[in-house]
């Protein structure tokens, strides 16, 4: 469970790598469109403050969370990123449904993982309620968006 002030900072880890020259996809959902706007605009906003250029940014939008991972497959092959960020939100119902959508975008990230040279990062919100989402996406957890745009240029660091 995310904590308050346990978080990945982009300003205080004088750890992050630039970003420079290198080009992020982000694949956001359109489900629960006020979370992820919100979790793709810190992440936008940490790759450029890490010299991220405008160009090299490519922000892809699809219908849901399940679809995020065919787009990022799509994407891997079609621009060859550097990284992808996968951007989503999927809040516990009555049904198994979460479940069921939680254990697909998960196994799906894994096996992009293992599947190509550039990182999938994984940034979909699993929460029990929309309060929750909020307090992740800019509330009082942070931005988990700006968690993954500092592990996306951590992890485009390793292969370099």
């Amino acid at each position: 469970m995310a904590t308050a002030h346990n978080n990945l900072d982009s300003t205080n880890d004088k750890n992050v790598p630039s970003g420079t020259d290198k080009v992020v996809v982000i694949v956001r959902a359109e489900w629960n469109k006020e979370i992820t706007s919100s979790l793709s605009q810190a992440a936008v906003s940490t790759l450029k403050e890490h010299g991220v250029s405008d160009d090299g940014i490519i922000i892809i939008d699809v219908p849901g969370a399940v679809e995020l991972t065919y787009a990022a497959k799509q994407l891997h092959e079609k621009e060859d990123p550097d990284a992808v960020i996968v951007i989503g939100c999927v809040i516990q119902g009555e049904t198994k449904h979460f479940d069921y959508v939680c254990q697909s975008i998960t196994y799906g990230v894994t096996e992009l993982n293992l599947s190509y040279d550039a990182p999938t990062i994984f940034c979909v919100l699993t929460d029990n309620n929309i309060e929750q989402s909020r307090a992740r996406s800019g509330g009082i957890h942070g931005n988990k968006g700006t968690e993954a745009a500092v592990a996306a240029l951590k992890m485009m660091a390793i292969i370099e």
